[in-house]
């Protein structure tokens, strides 16, 4: 049974997206732990590396046009977990310093709405050393209000005007997560979706992502000729879509289109749009579509409509990059709203090889296949998905048992990447709260492949940073790691706490009477 409410609603002002931001605000950072908020899709390794190439591209093209001392400013919207940024400062690290060639200085900015995620991101070890080089800096901004940027650290003003770079703006996830208009099409006239909602019977009792689950849309429609209207600020794109659809629910972008005009304002130079989302650019796939159903994770998202953003900016002269081959999970673009956007080449051939190519989805969807088949993959395909990931960690820890089990036959050279693989995964590693624990799979690996030092290293920091209480396993490993390393206090201390545990352990207790010399 349902609570009728039949309060009637234009979409963008529906009380779900007060609930959404109460979600938000509430859990802060913990709203990503163990997959409640998706993140993992648009915040690998994989896509870092894939943005980094795209910025590194611009530095360049700045460079090449002789505008190298002016700092250009990466803001990524919605940054959440911060996992994203964090892959691609280290990727861009990496690129500038084997480039070792001139560059604009520049400065990534995180941002978010709740207040709780900034004060994550600033208490966050991975993030710190960014920040006390000047190259990360946090601002809290509302997407659907704020016309400037007030950076934490550095305490600086950016205002309308005042950046003489591009501003290069970063939106994974964003646009499918804040208001939009609903809008139905049909024999050239537009009408507004307006929604009412049927609440759970408990609502008043229940936290607001469990009302955003259970919570039922229904749509009214009225006439609205408001759009239709030339001094509609997107009427060009309104009158486009009467002449070309029919019988169509539209989610239209208002609200992700005076976003960005208002970010545009911020620099004289324009800007550069690098976007992944749920979203659909090519006009046929908003065709006949019946009315949107609300995706529940946690919170709540949509499609994100790419086609109304690239006809209002190519309109203004922008090119847009996006893949000619149809996407499955993630749509990947680039929007250059700047004088001669042809011009900056090195950002489009970073985009050609980082996305077209192959890029982020191809990435996700061959993961996907492969996660299913971890039990038929030999070992030499799995360390070379592995390299091209980035060394990512999830794909680590889902393939370590079977990793395990190939150790018997692998070859020296496959040893010796697996050891490599596994130090780089741990340099690019972005801890988060969460169930699994990197550093005691890493050790038990290496324990197996008689690597005892590193594996001692692992399985100390496990022991050390667990919140749960020592096992056997781990403590008899560290034993025989202390013996081979000559470190025989070591070795009888954890051996004593392995029989704590488990006192009649035979191998324990074996390898007391040895180490005692009983």
């Amino acid at each position: 049974m349902t609570i009728d409410r039949p309060e009637r609603y234009r979409f963008s002002e529906a009380p779900i997206w007060d609930l959404q931001r109460t979600y938000y605000e509430q859990l802060g950072l913990q709203a990503w732990v163990n997959g409640q908020v998706p993140q993992y899709i648009t915040s690998n390794p994989m896509i870092g590396t894939a943005y980094a190439e795209m910025i590194f591209g611009l530095l360049q093209d700045r460079a090449a046009m002789g505008q190298s001392i002016e700092p250009v400013i990466i803001l990524e919207l919605g940054a959440g977990a911060g996992r994203l940024a964090f892959h691609v400062l280290q990727q861009l690290d990496e690129l500038i310093a084997y480039a070792d060639i001139p560059l604009p200085p520049y400065r990534y900015v995180m941002s978010d709405l709740p207040v709780k995620n900034i004060e994550g991101w600033q208490q966050h070890e991975g993030l710190k050393p960014f920040v006390e080089r000047g190259v990360l800096d946090f601002a809290r901004f509302d997407a659907v209000l704020d016309t400037e940027l007030i950076l934490t650290q550095s305490g600086s003003f950016i205002k309308p005007g005042a950046l003489r770079q591009p501003l290069m703006v970063i939106a994974n996830y964003f646009f499918d997560s804040i208001q939009q208009e609903l809008l139905y099409i049909d024999e050239g006239k537009i009408y507004e979706c307006e929604v009412s909602l049927q609440y759970p019977e408990q609502s008043a009792d229940m936290g607001p992502s469990e009302v955003l689950r259970d919570l039922v849309p229904e749509y009214h429609y009225k006439r609205a000729a408001e759009y239709e209207d030339s001094s509609y600020p997107y009427h060009e794109i309104i009158s486009f879509y009467q002449d070309k659809l029919e019988d169509s629910h539209v989610l239209f972008p208002a609200a992700a289109l005076s976003c960005m005009e208002r970010l545009r304002a911020l620099s004289s130079e324009g800007f550069l749009l690098l976007t992944a989302d749920k979203g659909d650019h090519r006009l046929e796939n908003w065709a006949f579509l019946e009315p949107p159903k609300l995706m529940h994770h946690g919170s709540i998202s949509l499609t994100a409509n790419y086609h109304a953003l690239v006809y209002y900016y190519e309109k203004m002269g922008a090119q847009s990059l996006f893949t000619q081959h149809h996407y499955k999970n993630l749509n990947v673009g680039c929007v250059l709203m700047l004088e001669a956007p042809q011009g900056y080449t090195h950002t489009r051939l970073a985009y050609r090889r980082f996305v077209a190519r192959f890029g982020p989805d191809d990435y996700f969807s061959l993961k996907v296949w492969i996660d299913r088949n971890y039990d038929t993959i030999e070992l030499q395909p799995l360390l070379a998905f592995w390299r091209v990931g980035g060394y990512d960690a999830e794909m680590f820890i889902q393939s370590a048992e079977r990793i395990s089990a190939l150790l018997p036959e692998a070859s020296d050279e496959e040893l010796l990447d697996l050891k490599l693989g596994i130090r780089r995964m741990w340099n690019g590693f972005y801890p988060m709260p969460q169930k699994y624990d990197l550093a005691l799979d890493c050790g038990l690996l290496l324990f197996e492949m008689e690597e005892y030092g590193e594996a001692r290293r692992f399985l100390e920091h496990s022991l050390q940073n667990g919140d749960e209480e020592p096992v056997i396993t781990v403590l008899y490993c560290l034993a025989i790691c202390s013996y081979e390393q000559e470190d025989m206090e070591a070795a009888l201390d954890y051996t004593r706490r392995s029989l704590q545990i488990e006192p009649e352990n035979e191998e324990a207790l074996d390898l007391l009477r040895a180490l005692s010399g009983e």
